[in-house]
């Protein structure tokens, strides 16, 4: 199976919920009688009702429908013209500027339960198929557990992994993991950081602790700083979000699990609301569903039509 068509299976879900209700809604806009005369009130209602009920979030939604409603009178049809708004809310935060230094130095951070180990394993194997060479920290000390399933999707990427005994210190670790990058002259090294809320302040101040050890071994490291966070729980995780990134200086967003909702329109209100470039999303279990992501690709898939 094919990148696009990955993401098409993975947001299928999404995408019938919408042509469920898309549809009609398009019919009666793009009809004779209508074309070319704007978006009245009752359509901009129903617009409305289906984007927040995809997840698009409340702020994301009234800039797309008013950007619709701005542009209706050109003769386009309702269906390109909210594609098109969407893809500017989705194209609007930008990535960070890729650094020529190695290793790059990438912290993976989030709360527990979202796939965050699971997404460090992908990852890896997704920069392996990019051309690059990463090696893969195990800074998580305080769950056994993690750094064996850790080991496991090493191993299945075909990857290095620098590892330390339960409840050494992470930065210690994470330390030991930069050297070996630099020594080895890998590409990047994937840090998996331990799960937390932004509102442990112990784990936060340990997470700054991480980020000054790989600048002052890495010049401008951490280069990126990616959360990881659930699709399936929606507009719920986003306040979470919006303070963990005020803490720990993410650069960008692995969206996980999207082929587990009907919900997929959490991208959008991510990308208005965080102001933060989504970098991968998850689509299934397999060591290759993690895919960069690609708005474009995106959006076409949210409007695929049902098969």
């Amino acid at each position: 199976m094919g990148l696009l068509d990955k993401l098409r299976h993975g947001l299928a879900r999404t995408a019938q919920q919408l042509a469920n209700r898309f549809d009609d809604l398009v019919k009666r806009a793009d009809g004779p009688e209508t074309r070319g005369r704007g978006v009245d009130a009752e359509t901009a209602e129903a617009l409305e009702e289906i984007l927040i009920t995809a997840d698009v979030g409340v702020a994301a939604t009234q800039q797309i429908v008013s950007g619709v409603k701005a542009r209706a009178r050109h003769g386009e049809s309702l269906r390109e013209l909210v594609k098109q708004e969407i893809l500017r809310v989705l194209d609007a935060p930008s990535a960070p500027v890729a650094s020529h230094v190695r290793p790059q130095v990438m912290l993976v951070v989030g709360v527990n339960g979202t796939g965050k180990t699971t997404t460090v394993g992908k990852l890896a194997n997704q920069l392996k198929r990019e051309g690059r060479v990463p090696l893969i920290c195990a800074a998580d000390t305080f769950r056994a557990a993690a750094v064996d399933q850790l080991q496991v999707w090493a191993d299945r990427a075909g990857v290095d992994l620098v590892r330390a005994r339960e409840g050494s210190d992470p930065a210690a670790v994470v330390y030991d993991a930069v050297s070996a990058g630099k020594a080895r002259q890998r590409d990047v090294v994937l840090v998996d950081t331990a799960g937390r809320l932004h509102t442990r302040t112990n784990l936060m101040n340990e997470l700054e602790k991480i980020r000054r050890i790989t600048a002052r071994e890495v010049a401008g490291a951490p280069h990126e700083v990616l959360l990881v966070l659930d699709a399936t729980v929606g507009q719920n995780g986003l306040a979470q979000a919006r303070e963990f990134t005020n803490v720990a200086g993410v650069t960008g967003i692995v969206l996980t699990k999207l082929d587990g909702t009907a919900k997929g329109g959490i991208a959008v209100a991510i990308a208005h609301d965080l102001k933060l470039p989504i970098r991968y999303v998850g689509v299934g279990e397999g060591i290759d569903d993690l895919l960069p992501f690609s708005s474009r690709e995106y959006v076409e898939a949210l409007f695929q039509e049902p098969r």
